[in-house]
């Protein structure tokens, strides 16, 4: 029987993070992707907590009206990168979470390089 698209990202999210994971000077950066939203999480998987977090629904973002989600997503990255340059952070190593490396995952990744984040 064939899988669903649900269970068939999650096996490709299982099968990233056995070879992705975080520390605390070069933490995980972990993207969720809904259908209306997106949120980033710089994660530390040595001690299990979360460093920084950024998400569509920050009231900045969700603030202006009438944005593509791609432009959204763009916001997103920038504001992670600003967040973690101001902790101190410059070097992540990205975690896709089973999603394809395109539309808004990519322009939350483009948009967090250009805000300074190195991965």
């Amino acid at each position: 029987m064939a899988l669903t698209k649900t269970e068939r990202r999650l096996r490709i999210k299982m099968r990233i993070r056995k070879l992705v994971s975080g520390t605390h000077d070069k933490p995980r950066m972990s993207v969720f992707r809904s259908n209306k939203q997106i949120s980033v999480q710089l994660v530390d998987d040595k001690n299990g907590n979360t460093l920084i977090a950024a998400s569509s629904l920050e009231k900045e973002i969700s603030e202006k009206k009438g944005i593509k989600k791609i432009e959204q997503a763009s916001l997103v990255g920038k504001l992670i990168a600003k967040k973690a340059i101001e902790k101190g952070i410059t070097a992540v190593t990205f975690d896709r979470g089973g999603y394809l490396y395109h539309g808004r995952v990519k322009s939350l990744a483009d948009a967090a390089r250009e805000g300074g984040l190195k991965f």
